[in-house]
């Protein structure tokens, strides 16, 4: 595996901290992670208003987290984010939340909050999409429509965000079916290709990775709660 210095991929367009890094995962690695996203169990999806998702390591809840065991399919890639050190020995990651988006869905603006360790590192398949970025009030409303970043997520690429850019600012996917991509996309000069300016993008099904902390775990245990 080759070693990532993060200090390269840190985007300084950006408030405080985020990292983007392109090609994060290979081809195969994506096209498996598809193939296993897909072939999970029918009982493992959850149908959302704009989305479906897959819980893996738990279901978190306000008072934290009842763990389950993380497959090791899924667990070798918690590990690869893992070793960019970006969470700290305390708080290994314990949880992934994998999103399905199809062209058009996408996710209203909003923060992630205090049930998780506040790092969220994401690595994306599929399909692009762009992440905004708004300026939120104490009670996590939307300040106005204007967005204060954008950040263009490519195929296998990972997003790691912390400090203000995960507890200040509010992020969410406009449910478009195409991204123009422009010099206002404040992560363009790291992305992987190169874009002409004002190029158009038709979005597929994207497949999200979601790799977090919760750091309060409940001592039952889901896997052993089954079994029973």
């Amino acid at each position: 595996m080759e070693i990532i210095n993060l200090k390269d991929y840190k985007l300084n367009t950006v408030d405080d901290t985020a990292y983007y890094i392109p090609n994060f995962i290979t081809k195969d690695q994506e096209t498996y992670i598809i193939e296993k996203v897909n072939n999970a169990p029918k009982p493992k999806w959850c149908q959302l208003k704009n989305r479906r998702v897959q819980n893996w390591g738990g279901v978190p809840h306000t008072k934290g987290l009842i763990p389950e065991t993380i497959p090791d399919w899924l667990k070798g890639f918690v590990n690869q984010v893992d070793s960019l050190q970006v969470f700290p020995s305390t708080n290994k990651p314990n949880h992934v939340l994998i999103n399905e988006y199809l062209s058009g869905q996408g996710i209203m603006p909003h923060l992630d909050g205090s049930l998780f360790f506040p790092t969220v590192t994401t690595i994306n398949c599929g399909s692009h999409t762009v992440l905004n970025f708004y300026k939120s009030l104490e009670d996590n409303v939307v300040v106005s429509s204007e967005k204060v970043y954008s950040l263009l997520l490519e195929r296998r690429s990972l997003l790691v965000l912390q400090d203000k850019m995960y507890t200040e600012y509010m992020h969410g996917i406009e449910e478009i079916t195409n991204d123009i991509i422009d010099d206002k996309i404040s992560n363009i000069t790291f992305c992987g290709s190169n874009y002409q300016n004002g190029i158009q993008l038709t979005r597929n099904k994207r497949i999200s990775l979601t790799i977090r902390n919760v750091p309060k775990v409940f001592k039952l245990n889901l896997n052993k709660m089954i079994k029973i």
